[in-house]
């Protein structure tokens, strides 16, 4: 019966200590961590949610579309990543902080090489503000 109780014990010892674990973990902040503090009026956003390229042909080559975000809280904003739907379209963003009023940017570029017809993708930037994801499109049609 000892040993029972004595399993017992021990199970809900490692039970509390790993909660109290998880619990310490997750409530630390990096020191190096951008820290935003957000009200409901005051987000990050773009300039625009859609690019249309209008038609393009595969020999114009690879182009271009920006997304400007404008950081409208009162802490930096940090583009964490940026993500596209496709192979073809390949974004990139600012990396360093976007401090309040500025701008930062997203630039998606797409290569029309055997995209023959309407293409339509989409670029999902995340970012550490609210919304933490925004979702941009390009369109348009190769010939």
């Amino acid at each position: 019966m000892k040993i029972k109780n004595f399993y017992k014990f021990a199970f809900i010892i490692l039970v509390v200590a790993g909660i109290s674990f998880v619990a310490v973990a997750s409530s630390g902040v990096s020191k190096d961590a951008v820290v935003t503090i957000q009200d409901d009026n005051k987000v990050i956003t773009v300039d625009k949610t859609v690019h249309d390229f209008g038609t393009i042909t595969e020999k114009d080559g690879p182009q271009s579309a920006t997304f400007v975000l404008t950081n409208n809280t009162g802490a930096p904003v940090l583009i964490t990543s940026a993500r596209a739907s496709c192979g073809c379209t390949a974004p990139d963003w600012t990396k360093s902080p976007i401090e309040p009023g500025k701008t930062g940017t997203v630039t998606a570029k797409f290569d029309p090489k055997n995209q023959l017809g309407t293409f339509e993708k989409t670029i999902t930037i995340y970012t550490n503000s609210t919304p933490d994801r925004l979702t941009v499109r390009i369109k348009g049609v190769v010939q």
